[in-house]
């Protein structure tokens, strides 16, 4: 039998700096509603796995001009709105049949009714080690952002050194492999948090991955880096961004992917190195991987990075995810993982029966 409730968690009180999880500020807040009959060419679906994704943080920021964002922010009284990876209950849709995987917005909600042209089949495959869930990693938003940024953005070609911040997160672990082994990089330079997870970033691929907890991490950068770079792939911001200003050769490329270090509390950190890009004339470019989506580019990425899977060049395994159970009522609490440094790869939250 269908369910007619679900649970969902509601942005109750956009925040301005860190996410609270509790007490009456606190930003989000669990709800029960009646769920909808599924109409024509609508399916009934119900949330298996929850894509966790630094961006979400800036959809929901206080007091957001919305003229100023690249998509619909969340306000107040909104589901909070992710991907995620759901299963067909009930179908009024020809295209989809009960127990079909599919990917699309779930939002942080147990069940949802949607149009059945929102939701796109996903086929696992045991055989090369496909599992659901990199459907919404390696082969989905950070997959493709990492092609997108890399290939389109920084232009990266074979020869030369690409630097990646954020090398052990879900989309920093993919330019290091799509440098390496699609685009023919002659060196790749990880940063990441930890020597574990340096390590992990250097059976990736990297040459080497610079740890910026480390006391000794600028003067480790700057070796690194000598003779200065090409292209550097940046998912942090921050004092990692104005060092790397830097270390990028005169016209040289930066694909400017995130801003992590500032996304809870954006007026932070300023940019003081801001004139190496006009003395070194340095190309930095902002990008959304939607655009190129929207554009039908997707496809061949795609294609690009499951033949590498399939060679053994690109590593998609248990170590490219960071899987975690949770109860839906402690949904918030996985989410921000993402800001402690909690995840190596994806970050993705399993919904416990």
């Amino acid at each position: 039998m269908a369910p007619q409730k679900t649970h969902q968690w509601i942005l109750a009180s956009p925040p301005e700096k860190d996410v609270v999880l509790d007490g009456v500020d606190a930003t989000f807040e669990l709800q029960t509603t009646e769920l909808p009959e599924p109409g024509p060419n609508q399916v009934l679906v119900k949330t298996l796995y929850l894509s966790n994704d630094p961006a979400q943080r800036g959809w929901m920021q206080k007091n957001i001009d919305p003229e100023r964002l690249y998509t619909k922010p969340v306000v107040k009284g909104d589901i909070m709105r992710a991907f995620g990876i759901a299963e067909v209950v009930t179908s009024n849709a020809e295209s989809l049949k009960p127990g079909q995987l599919v990917s699309t917005v779930t939002n942080w909600a147990e069940y949802a009714v949607l149009d059945a042209t929102a939701c796109r089949p996903i086929q696992p495959d045991d055989r090369i080690g496909l599992r659901a869930t990199h459907f919404i990693g390696a082969l989905g938003g950070p997959g493709l952002t990492a092609y997108y940024g890399l290939v389109e953005v920084a232009g990266a070609k074979a020869g030369e050194t690409v630097v990646v911040s954020g090398a052990a997160g879900a989309t920093g672990s993919m330019v290091v492999q799509i440098a390496k082994h699609i685009v023919g990089a002659k060196k790749v330079i990880g940063i990441a948090g930890g020597e574990k997870k340096c390590r992990w970033v250097e059976s990736l691929g990297a040459d080497i991955c610079v740890d910026y907890k480390s006391p000794s991490f600028k003067d480790d950068l700057i070796k690194a880096t000598d003779g200065f770079v090409e292209v550097y792939f940046d998912n942090v911001g921050g004092e990692i961004l104005d060092l790397m200003l830097t270390r990028v050769k005169r016209f040289g490329r930066i694909a400017a992917c995130g801003a992590i270090a500032t996304y809870n509390d954006p007026g932070s950190q300023g940019i003081r190195n801001w004139y190496e890009i006009i003395a070194n004339r340095i190309d930095v470019r902002g990008f959304i991987v939607t655009d190129a989506v929207e554009a039908g580019k997707a496809g061949p990425w795609v294609k690009a990075i499951v033949d590498k899977v399939k060679e053994g060049k690109i590593k998609i395994g248990e170590e490219s995810e960071t899987v975690v159970p949770t109860k839906f009522e402690d949904v918030p609490k996985t989410w921000l993982m993402l800001f402690k440094g909690g995840n190596q790869g994806k970050l993705v939250t399993e919904i416990k029966a």
